[in-house]
This record gives C-alpha cells, structure tokens and sequence, in this order.
C-alpha cells in the first residue's frame, strides 16, 4: 500500500493507494497548519489512521504533492516519523510522464501535474480538469498527453468569506443550492450566488477551452467544492474526487520502476 498525500491551503488529505491497481482504498483528512511541528503532525495523522483502522507502519511507500511549500520538510518527517518511509516530494527530480508546455514549467503546483496524470492515464483526451478547491483551477491536457496550461479564479470558500467579511449586512452561510435560481430572500440569493454564478463561470470558461481546442474529450470535476458546483454546470462533467490521489499513485509507481531500472543496470 502506498501513502498518498495532498497538503492544500486549508485541508490535508491522507490517501491510502493499492500500488497494483492504483485505487485508492481510503481516505482521511486533517486540516492544513503552518504552525505544526512534525511531531504534531506525526501524532495527529498517527491517530486519525488509528481511528480510521489503517496501520501506519503498513505502507511501502508514501508520495507527497503540496501547495505549501512551508510545511513540506515537516511534513515529510512526520511521514518518516510514522511510517519509517521515506516519501517522494512532487516536484524537481521526479519523474511523472508528463509533457508540461508553460513558459516556466518549473512553476506548475504539484497538485496541478497530479491531477493532470491522473487524468491522461485515466480519461479520453483532451481533457479539461477543474479542480475545486481554495482556489478553482481549470485545465488542458491536451490529445497528445501534454499539459497546456489553463486558469485560476477565487474558489467558492474565498468567494463566500470575502462577500460575508466585506458586506454589513450579508451573513456566512453554507454552500447549499437553493430551491431556485431567482432567490426570494437574503441567504437563498447568496446561495443562488455562489453556486449558480461559480458553475457558469467555469461553464463560461469552459465554452473558451473547447472553442479554442476544437474538440474535448472528457471534463473532469475533482476538489473539495467539485461535487457541489459540477452537478449545476450545463456541461457532463465526471466528478472524480479521488484524481488528485490517483495521479500520486501513478507518479510513484513511475519513479520506482525508473529506480529499480537503474538498480538492474549497476548491477549487470
């Protein structure tokens, strides 16, 4: 079994992959701390895996994509700490298979090039792959497997946080549907707002992509806030929260075959 780690902004998700079939069997979650030791941090998903019925000294193996570069030394002790592995970290030096065409791919986030490899091993290209999470990001692979790039708008929690914190009179509120569209009351108009308005904003960019592509073969929804908006947009969307996870398994078992080829090679 391989530990597969997505550390966000606001969430961490722990992720246990069958490294034959590249499933993932489990998944917990924790929230994300830039303040947190790695003994903190090693206790904390100690016991929620104890919790969860998952023996931590059971890996053989652990991979770790983060977009907080801060706790990334941290958190790869307190994997070391519980596991007695010791995890790849996505980003310079590993290998994923994946042709990046940015300006500066050195640049890309490495939940981005996860979910990409994810879905080029996965679904019918080209892809697009909306990622819903602190920020919304929606991307391209391309029919030949290359990543193209793509774009980043607020994702719905900043969206809610900034109009309650910035209004007098508009409360939080959750991020339920309401009944209607045309909201007849101040929490149903909010939540008309947020969810209506971000699933035609990617709907919107969307429409871009595939005029600009020419054609599409699969649009994929994963995050956080994937399963709530996707469901409203007018485009199939296949939601698949466990993309992220996939695409680790995916770049660890490319980078111990890479490893074990070179082992093979000393030795003869």
């Amino acid at each position: 079994m391989i530990l597969a780690i997505d550390a966000g902004n606001t969430h961490t998700i722990i992720g246990c992959v069958n490294e034959k079939t590249n499933q993932v069997v489990q998944t917990m979650q924790m929230c994300t701390s830039t303040q947190g030791t790695a003994y903190e941090y090693a206790v904390t998903m100690k016991q929620i895996m104890e919790l969860a019925g998952v023996d931590p000294r059971g890996f053989d193996g652990a991979i770790i994509a983060s977009v907080v570069p801060q706790i990334n030394l941290v958190l790869s002790k307190a994997v070391r700490l519980i596991t007695g592995c010791r995890p790849m970290v996505l980003g310079a030096g590993i290998r994923t298979g994946l042709n990046i065409r940015l300006d500066d791919p050195g640049t890309i986030a490495g939940d981005l090039v996860a979910t990409a490899v994810a879905a080029k091993e996965e679904y019918p290209l080209p892809a697009i792959i909306v990622d819903m999470g602190t920020a919304t990001t929606i991307t391209i692979v391309d029919q030949g497997g290359r990543y193209l790039g793509g774009c980043i708008m607020p994702g719905v929690g900043i969206s809610m946080d900034a109009l309650a914190r910035e209004t007098a009179l508009l409360p939080s509120i959750d991020y339920s549907a309401p009944r209607k569209v045309i909201g007849t009351n101040t929490i149903d108009c909010m939540r008309s707002g947020i969810v209506f308005g971000s699933a035609g904003a990617i709907d919107g960019v969307i429409d871009r992509y595939e005029k600009e592509l020419g054609t599409v073969g699969s649009i994929v929804a994963t995050g956080g806030m994937g399963r709530l908006i996707a469901p409203y947009c007018s485009h199939k969307i296949i939601i698949d929260n466990r993309l992220l996870l996939k695409g680790l398994g995916y770049i660890y078992n490319k980078n111990l075959e890479t490893k074990v080829s070179r082992s093979s090679s000393h030795k003869s």
